[in-house]
């Protein structure tokens, strides 16, 4: 485990450890309850670890314990590492955020947006404006994902083999032809909508870095930060250390396997889709260490990945006229509720915590994955806080906010 010299008293972070103690005892009740098999929660202040915890199970079928430096499905967690892998790009001078995206795929040119009609007929106009690349990092793009099925488009997602992070049989190349060839949900900054953009960012770094994209996160973010276990894939001799996924049927109500935690996982094997919005793997500590360097201002331990500026602006509320996402969204759907909340490049940002109903402080930075995962960055309080969990759908119960709940009523400076 890579953090052996991370962790302090709570006290002397100014933290309580009887009240940091309430974490497992509440979280533990859901699996006491049967709802959940396992999870892990962190904390860290100032840099240092104050509370860490690994309880239950990682596969209740094989009755395996959970563990620090269990591996996790992160899926939608892997946003805010392709969003900085791509400014590391901009700050080389790369590209300009107003570029329009057809400047780096072509393909992108001939986008249409949808103007009416049916599953079997509809029509099209010209954008208002082109895509640029900072619409793709606020999702304010025009792109959705095939499984919201709340419109004809997402049905042409589906039918073109476009699944987001379950994506598979093509390359980030092969996508972006295939996404040239539907239409957009709305012109580029006219709404929010949570969608595979981070996936066409991944693609960006490939063409502006002339690395294939898995090459670059390792070579630029993983290895220079330690984080020795997050990549697109587990190896084989890492299995053992994999979780398990379940499923909450919404009808039913039952806890269901989707997807083991060995080598039948579709996570045991290299895939040639390098989901940049949803398909990486990683444990507690890489992903602290991922959120501290963020929180330092783009450095950890001795290196740094951008400038104190460059996160500044990563941080700011890039939304048009500094609207919310409530105000902007199209959808009910994202990883985090709407209210109270801008957008960074690659993040939630937290404006009013009031209107978020969120305690925590204005500037928190957050964003979680499908499978219940979630971290929080708060810039106000020097502090990091990570929920890893193997549940879908991410909604189906509230460890999110009772989670914050829990972890800033241990504050006690």
């Amino acid at each position: 485990m890579n953090v052996v010299n991370k962790f302090a008293r709570p006290e002397d972070m100014g933290m309580s450890s009887a009240r940091l103690a309430a974490i497992p005892d509440f979280m533990g009740s859901y699996i006491d309850r049967g709802k959940l098999a396992g999870l892990s929660t962190l904390v860290s202040r100032h840099g240092e670890i104050v509370h860490f915890e690994s309880i239950g199970q990682r596969d209740r079928e094989l009755k395996l314990p959970m563990e620090r430096d269990s591996i996790f499905r992160i899926y939608s967690m892997s946003k805010p590492i392709t969003s900085l892998a791509l400014m590391m790009l901009f700050e080389e001078g790369h590209f300009q955020l107003n570029h329009e995206v057809f400047r780096y795929i072509p393909e992108f040119k001939k986008l249409r947006v949808w103007a009416g009609g049916t599953n079997a007929q509809w029509v099209t106009k010209e954008p208002a404006r082109p895509m640029t690349i900072r619409d793709l990092l606020t999702h304010t793009s025009g792109l959705t994902y095939g499984f919201m099925n709340m419109h004809p488009i997402d049905r042409m997602y589906r039918h073109a083999g476009i699944g987001g992070a379950a994506t598979s049989g093509m390359t980030l190349k092969d996508m972006m032809a295939k996404l040239a060839d539907i239409p957009l949900l709305f012109s580029p900054g006219e709404a929010w909508n949570y969608s595979v953009a981070t996936d066409v960012c991944g693609y960006l770094v490939e063409v502006l870095s002339g690395q294939p994209f898995d090459e670059f996160l390792q070579s630029r973010i993983f290895g220079p930060l330690g984080m020795v276990d997050t990549g697109f894939f587990v190896p084989e001799h890492k299995l053992n250390r994999f979780t398990a996924n379940y499923e909450k049927n919404p009808q039913t109500r039952e806890t269901r396997l989707v997807d083991k935690s060995d080598a039948s996982s579709t996570y045991a094997r290299p895939n040639p889709f390098l989901s940049g919005g949803g398909g990486l793997v990683s444990t507690m500590t890489d992903y602290w260490r991922f959120c501290q360097m963020i929180l330092n201002g783009g450095e950890f331990e001795g290196v740094r990945l951008v400038s104190r500026k460059t996160i500044e602006f990563m941080s700011s509320n890039h939304l048009p006229g500094g609207r919310t996402m409530k105000e902007m969204s199209l959808s009910s759907f994202g990883e985090l509720a709407a209210d109270g909340a801008g957008f960074g490049l690659g993040f939630q940002v937290i404006l009013d915590p009031a209107e978020a109903q969120s305690i925590g402080s204005p500037g928190n930075l957050s964003w979680g994955g499908a499978a219940s995962t979630y971290f929080w960055i708060d810039p106000e309080e020097d502090l990091v806080a990570i929920l890893m969990t193997q549940l879908m759908p991410s909604s189906t119960y509230p460890l999110r906010p009772q989670l914050q709940q829990l972890v800033y009523a241990a504050i006690e400076d």
